[in-house]
């Protein structure tokens, strides 16, 4: 055979690769098409492709970023099917290729990662253990926005199981590098900055300060009047995992101006969003009488009152309840303060009223 012969054989099986990876990839974005695959040996058939050398940088980058997009398709739709991805081995190999020079073969590596880590804990751990998360650190750090944010993600998805794996994010320096991209113009990437810091705040006392120290308040509170929804929903949600912990940390989000700003975007709000801001102000209110003053001060007794009128979900019009409850059981004072606003009947027809949910009557009974 000529020098020409033997290296057709070579080019047409790195056609054949290249052909297997599109189809499969393609075959991917389809559920019912994951647990086939699965049972074909897909995934041990990529790994393989995502350490592999091939001739020209153009194919290794596309077979690394076509085999993550494979693996996190596979990943997301069950523990089971992210820990087949673990036991495989492909989890290390998806770990080596966070350090590729491609911000598009990052990209797609974080987002196969989180998908792992975002089932539980056990398969959080074993990301952890694979070494990702000081080189998903580094990734907040790259200057695209699109892996900035899919790295802050993951860094979520692995931080909210546990205080031992939120304190493994701590540990590798993220929440200095988090912090300061809080008012950073890109929304979706505020979005996941926020539910990160969120994610390691609702552990522990010591979790929550070492978040606090990185100086969030009150640059924190100017996304409290951000134009996107998820923007303030995560905002109010990093707050409430802050203030439930001690007075200390309500008391600081109160210096800052966190209350009357929670209070303002509850009124600028609608639904699902206002909720995290309505159990901030429960909480906060719970831990002292002079914290309760500090919700009545800065008219929070009003808009409470509202949403329990307004919203139509019993979840949100419990919150709301147990808030005011919070709020007026310290004192004749606080109590005088949440009856005026003719908030009591309200509460009265709702607890009467057979349409309410179980939990909507329990929250009204002590609040």
């Amino acid at each position: 055979m000529s020098q020409r012969q033997v290296l057709q054989v070579f080019e047409q099986y790195q056609k054949a690769r290249t052909q297997f990876v599109q189809m499969v990839a393609e075959m991917a974005t389809r559920p019912q098409n994951i647990e086939t695959l699965q049972n074909a040996g897909v995934i041990s058939m990529l790994r393989p492709l995502l350490l592999d050398v091939v001739p020209t940088v153009q194919q290794t980058r596309f077979y690394e970023k076509a085999a993550a997009f494979v693996l996190r398709a596979v990943a997301k739709h069950s523990s089971q099917l992210a820990q087949a991805v673990v036991d495989c081995g492909a989890l290390d190999t998806l770990v080596i290729c966070l350090e590729d020079f491609d911000p598009g073969v990052k990209e797609a590596v974080a987002w196969a990662v989180g998908y792992i880590a975002r089932h539980n804990a056990e398969l959080s751990q074993a990301v952890v253990d694979a070494g990702a998360v000081p080189l998903l650190v580094l990734c907040i750090q790259e200057p695209e926005i699109a892996l900035k944010r899919i790295a802050a993600s993951a860094l979520s998805d692995i931080s909210k199981h546990s205080p031992e794996l939120a304190q493994t994010v701590v540990d590798a320096g993220a929440i200095a590098h988090l912090a300061q991209m809080i008012l950073n113009p890109d929304a979706k990437l505020k979005h996941q900055v926020l539910s990160a810091l969120s994610q390691v705040a609702k552990h522990s006392v010591d979790l929550a300060e070492m978040v606090v120290e990185a100086e969030i308040f009150p640059v924190v509170l100017t996304c409290l009047k951000d134009k996107d929804e998820y923007v303030k929903k995560n905002a109010s949600t990093l707050i409430r995992e802050i203030a439930k912990h001690t007075p200390e940390l309500s008391q600081l989000i109160v210096n800052a101006g966190g209350v009357a700003a929670v209070i303002d975007c509850i009124g600028s709000c609608k639904g699902n969003v206002r909720l995290p801001g309505i159990m901030t102000l429960g909480y906060v209110a719970a831990h002292s009488e002079n914290l309760a003053m500090a919700v009545i001060i800065s008219k929070g007794v009003p808009q409470l009152s509202v949403c329990l009128s307004e919203e139509p979900e019993d979840h949100i019009k419990a919150a709301a309840a147990r808030a005011l409850g919070q709020i007026g059981r310290h004192t004749p004072e606080h109590a005088r303060a949440v009856a005026v606003t003719n908030t009591l009947p309200v509460l009265l027809s709702l607890y009467m009223s057979t349409e309410s949910s179980e939990d909507l009557q329990v929250k009204i009974l002590f609040s």
